[in-house]
């Protein structure tokens, strides 16, 4: 039997991306990739505040893109800034889901084992 201290410890991990025939089509790192996109106006942007290089941004966008069948982003014609299409933000809110739906399921599998309360991510 765990002591309370040990109980504590106790942690169940996920992350959810999902592929294709075994490659990345999204996740974690191209939502936020996204994100930026739209909050900055610029791949270029997007790119230097997530630490990124433009070619690496660039081919994640592009392999999501060819992967998927849809365009990610488009670029506005009166502003000339780069946002997201539709599409990517109905893929963003699915994806979203998804994370919610699965951490509902790691909390009931959690207490289910009669482990303490998960701390809540801030």
């Amino acid at each position: 039997m765990l002591s309370s201290g040990e109980k504590s410890k106790v942690q169940i991990k996920h992350k959810i991306w999902i592929e294709r025939n075994g490659r990345v089509i999204f996740g974690h790192g191209r939502r936020a990739l996204l994100r930026a996109i739209d909050e900055c106006g610029s791949l270029n942007s997007a790119a230097k505040r997530l630490n990124m290089s433009y070619r690496a941004a660039w081919g994640r966008l592009k392999a999501s893109e060819e992967r998927l069948g849809i365009k990610l982003t488009e670029v506005d014609a009166s502003s000339g800034k780069m946002r997201m299409t539709d599409e990517a933000k109905d893929l963003l809110r699915k994806f979203e889901e998804l994370e919610k739906e699965t951490e509902a399921f790691v909390e009931f599998a959690y207490q289910k084992l009669a482990f303490p309360p998960l701390q809540k991510k801030r």
